[in-house]
């Protein structure tokens, strides 16, 4: 198996006139085997079987001719945790030391729920000995020198103060059968309940039994507790989860104070926006979901976001995926008046008990993506289903004789149906078209989930599969609601791109909605803004194009974005930065639209 690239500029290599330096000192060469060589040409050609990676061939060309990068593999050493026999092992753990908020990065799989686990004593390392776990003295002694020494001293010993806001929030009415608020005054160290239940927005369910709150609430209930702590280490797992943008920077606000009070704090998360506004630091996760996961070396945030974007680690010549991400800044442009329109709606208006929706006539175009942006429970998903028609409003219509395919934001799919039987249904002999299969099973990964049915994937698996599922219906409009929910980062950006190219490839319209702002930033070409009163009132306006929207959009939130000078990808301001200032006090929240590239 070849596990590096060599790679020669042609055109720099001046083997004649450098004696074949690369060809005299490679180590291999001095040992009998014939790594780099010359060719007929007399340009050197490395040989990757027998290339061990040195280097050296790299160090003494005099034209900088040759390079060569370590694909991603397994590591022979520093091996923390093995579950059983061919089964999942993780290398190496992230700092500890540093004060800040510091983000675990990476696909689904490779190690992140586990790393936290192991930190915070939940889980004992047991060094790749899954057949008899070693004792804390064998353990300890392991890390010896390093800051994780006195770490697991601390553990072994009971003395670590530690507080877990763990990933799988639902679990909370099974261990607590009382209210929000009695649960967090039991945990409310720091005196600082009240503050949290106001920050969070936990008002209205926090004197509820939690056995009858929602899926946010439960988020956001388990962050305060967690935050209550006094604890020496926070660990979050995916805060950001079931949450909408504005509670989203709420949580934010939380995790930043407690890193302002000199904690340190480890935060797993997928979404890339809230990732890069909250992190001071960041440790890259990479490897094969579920065979093994390696962590990187530390990094600035805005630098491991870069290099996770990149799929390159320069610090270790590693590359763990394929093909890089890149941005690039557009022009914001004007409204294509020639689009031929294929759905119109009047103003609408939708009555329920307590809550009253109103949203402006609007039109939805050919070949454009409409992206619809807002906090929760302001009647978005209900513009959905309007359009959709499995809704109907007490004033205004959608007219149009389009076909429209519609992905809702909770999934119940048939559970006694294989995926392949599930997607045949949907698509016809679309399955077997080169060109569906390029544009939407192989980006996300689909083919390898054929065989099985939709109860034994996991959510991430089961949105994939129902995004698939949506875009092969023969239809005009493609409705989906909330693709990003339980995907990780790699794929949310497969899946903005997968949309926005198979929507512009075959001239179709989609309506995307998403509290990520990253997949709206990458898929819309309008905007449709949600304001209101959460649960109590609705209201959007006409669609308007990104530019404006966007920068609305994030005025109401309070926050900035800026293009990354490297890579040209939309960054979340700091708060409080010089940018951050200087972009609110010129109106300009948001900098050009994107669009997105290979």
């Amino acid at each position: 198996m070849v596990n590096r690239i060599a790679a020669l500029d042609v055109e720099s290599c001046h083997s004649k006139k450098c004696g074949t330096e690369c060809v005299r000192f490679c180590p291999v060469n001095k040992s009998g085997s014939e790594c780099v060589v010359l060719n007929s040409e007399n340009i050197s050609v490395i040989n990757e079987v027998l290339c061990t990676g040195c280097g050296i061939c790299v160090k003494k060309c005099p034209f900088s001719a040759i390079t060569i990068v370590n694909l991603a593999e397994e590591l022979k050493t520093e091996k923390i945790h093995q579950f059983n026999i061919n089964s999942f092992r993780l290398y190496r753990l992230p700092t500890i030391g540093k004060s800040g908020v510091i983000g675990l990065v990476g696909k689904n799989g490779v190690g992140k729920s586990t790393t936290l686990n192991i930190l915070s004593g939940n889980l004992k390392p047991n060094l790749g000995k899954y057949n008899s776990t070693p004792g804390w003295d064998e353990i300890i002694d392991n890390f010896k020198g390093t800051e994780y020494k006195d770490h697991f001293e601390k553990i072994a010993y009971k003395e670590l103060r530690v507080s877990v806001k763990p990933q799988a929030v639902y679990h909370i009415p099974k261990l607590w059968k009382g209210d929000g608020k009695s649960l967090l005054k039991k945990f409310d160290d720091r005196g600082v309940a009240s503050d949290l239940i106001e920050q969070l927005n936990l008002g209205e369910c926090i004197s509820k039994p939690v056995s009858e709150i929602s899926g946010g609430e439960f988020q956001r209930l388990a962050i305060a507790v967690a935050a209550a702590k006094d604890a020496d280490l926070y660990f979050f797992d995916e805060p950001a989860s079931f949450n909408d943008v504005f509670q989203r920077m709420a949580v934010a606000q939380v995790i930043r104070e407690l890193a302002g009070k000199g904690k340190t704090i480890l935060l797993a998360e997928h979404d890339l926006t809230f990732l890069d506004y909250i992190s001071d630091y960041i440790h890259i996760f990479y490897g094969e979901s579920g065979a093994y996961g390696v962590i990187s070396g530390i990094q600035s945030s805005r630098t491991g976001i870069n290099v996770l974007l990149d799929g390159y680690l320069p610090e270790e010549n590693v590359r763990f995926r394929e093909k890089p991400v890149t941005f690039k800044a557009l022009a914001a442009s004007e409204e294509n008046l020639d689009l031929k329109t294929i759905a119109e709606y009047s103003n609408i208006l939708k009555k329920y008990p307590g809550f009253e929706l109103q949203i402006d006539g609007g039109k939805i175009k050919e070949n454009e993506v409409l992206g619809v942006l807002g906090a929760n429970a302001l009647g978005k998903t209900t513009f959905l289903r309007i359009v959709a028609g499995v809704e109907k409003a007490e004033k205004g219509k959608v007219k149009s004789s389009a076909k429209i395919s519609y992905k809702p934001q909770y999934l119940d799919m048939d559970v006694d149906k294989s995926v392949i039987d599930l997607l045949q249904s949907a698509s016809g002999d679309k399955l077997e078209s080169g060109s569906y299969r390029a544009q939407i099973i192989d980006p996300f990964g689909i083919e390898k989930l054929m065989d099985k049915t939709t109860k034994e994937l996991s959510g991430g698996e089961l949105q994939k599969v129902a995004i698939a599922t949506c875009l092969l219906q023969d239809a005009d409009i493609y409705a989906l609601d909330e693709p990003s929910a339980f995907i990780d980062i790699e794929d949310r950006i497969s899946l903005a791109k997968t949309i926005n190219r198979f929507i512009k490839s075959h001239g179709k319209s989609a309506i995307v909605v998403d509290h990520d702002i990253q997949i709206i930033d990458i898929v819309a070409d309008k905007l449709l803004i949600f304001t209101g009163t959460s649960g109590v009132n609705g209201r959007a306006t006409a669609s308007v194009n990104k530019e404006k929207g966007m920068n609305t959009f994030l005025h109401d939130l309070g926050i900035t974005y800026r293009r990354d000078i490297e890579s040209g990808r939309p960054r979340v301001n700091k708060p409080g930065s010089k940018m951050d200032r200087f972009q609110k006090e010129s109106g300009a929240y948001y900098y050009r639209s994107s669009g997105i590239e290979e």
